[in-house]
């Protein structure tokens, strides 16, 4: 949308925060009207209703995707990219079986039916960089990915290594590596021999001309919102009010509220953005920080929790993580001694001021560390664009 070269036909998405919020955007940033009704919630492992409807007593009532297709005249593109847990290393080192019995591991065949089913000119796949190194049953998903595209008539890159671009290249204030497949459908173009050459052009000239020229830090991003200090005294706690906002500290926007804190987290977030403030490096190791969370939390963990973004530099990685707690998310600013806020990580997501999150704060959280930064998205968005005059 942000590109204007697009028109939305249908979106579909299964968890019902994600599914308001999109209608919401929708209806109010793009005067899509019609969102309640194309913006489909369902589970897309329900193939036969997917396309052709359904009533049901969780999802409503919709037509299904073929309505909206048809009714389109078919389409050119399709965009999406299954639950990407079951391919992260992160996911693989907590599952107790390396995400292997995962079912989410092929999710990417019920994207690949609905390519098949509407036959686009091309599609756009996007997934962490683990998936390049999954292999549930012992087979990489890269070769099932290949194998599943080529056999529905798409080619797309041979090295998939390649396709692995970083967010913080194209605006976004955060390092935030994904995997983006751009697949092409061999009948839509003059000459199907060169597919290899076209989409060697994509990634190695027409994506990386979108770049910027410099990366934005942390501090650039968030750095002038409101700033909060931390309540100590325990009958605050009791009522769950850790935190007080500074008046005129700064922009105060929605979703600029700390989460709960007890004093126990307070006292640890100081500790360590003391410590990067001062430039001390005690806690500059993940031995040390792992050292941290068994003293002072009374547990191990198999990946440290801690981790404090550094102001000069891109943030990290956001992940949906967020919603449980934001330990990995760590402000900076020692003297507020907290983790970071929803408007905070939409910052660092690129997500603009006006975009409005609908659901929990934790539900918002989770969409946040979800979602395709709306920078890097707009680039792609490009970048598909400019390809696509030039090939098609």
């Amino acid at each position: 949308m942000q590109a204007e070269n697009y028109k939305e036909v249908a979106a579909v998405e299964w968890l019902k925060p994600q599914v308001d919020t999109l209608r919401h955007r929708m209806k109010t940033r793009w005067g899509y009207e019609e969102a309640d009704e194309s913006i489909l919630h369902f589970d897309i492992q329900r193939e036969d209703e997917l396309f052709n409807g359904w009533s049901d007593a969780k999802f409503g009532d919709s037509r299904g995707l073929d309505y909206f297709v048809n009714k389109s005249n078919g389409i050119d593109m399709v965009i999406g990219g299954p639950p990407c847990q079951a391919y992260s290393v992160a996911g693989r080192v907590r599952d107790e079986n390396g995400m292997q019995d995962d079912y989410r591991n092929y999710l990417f065949e019920h994207y690949l039916s609905v390519v098949s089913r509407y036959q686009p000119k091309l599609f756009v796949f996007e997934n962490v960089p683990g998936m390049l190194s999954a292999q549930p049953g012992g087979r990489k998903v890269t070769d099932l990915v290949k194998s599943g595209f080529k056999s529905i008539g798409y080619e797309i890159l041979d090295d998939l290594k390649r396709a692995v671009i970083n967010a913080k290249d194209y605006g976004v204030p955060q390092s935030r590596k994904r995997v983006v497949l751009v697949g092409v459908h061999v009948d839509s173009v003059d000459n199907p021999e060169n597919i290899q050459n076209y989409l060697e052009d994509f990634y190695s000239t027409i994506l990386p001309s979108l770049r910027c020229k410099k990366e934005t830090t942390v501090q650039e991003a968030i750095g002038d919102l409101q700033k909060f200090v931390p309540i100590r005294d325990e009958e605050s706690h009791k009522n769950r009010i850790a935190y007080e906002p500074v008046v005129d500290s700064g922009a105060s926007l929605s979703g600029q509220k700390p989460r709960y804190q007890n004093l126990r987290d307070i006292g640890i977030f100081h500790m360590l953005a003391k410590d990067l403030e001062e430039g001390t490096g005690i806690y500059s190791d993940s031995k040390a920080l792992s050292k941290v969370y068994e003293e002072k939390v009374g547990s191990s963990s198999p990946i440290h929790r801690y981790h404090v973004l550094k102001p000069d530099k891109p943030s990290t990685t956001i992940i949906a993580h967020l919603y449980k707690d934001g330990n990995r998310f760590i402000h900076y600013d020692s003297a507020q001694s907290r983790t970071i806020t929803p408007r905070e990580a939409a910052r660092l997501q690129s997500f603009p001021d006006d975009f409005e999150f609908v659901g929990s704060q934790g539900a918002t959280y989770q969409m946040i560390g979800n979602a395709v930064p709306p920078k890097l998205a707009e680039a792609l968005a490009q970048a598909v664009r400019i390809f696509y005059k030039k090939y098609f």
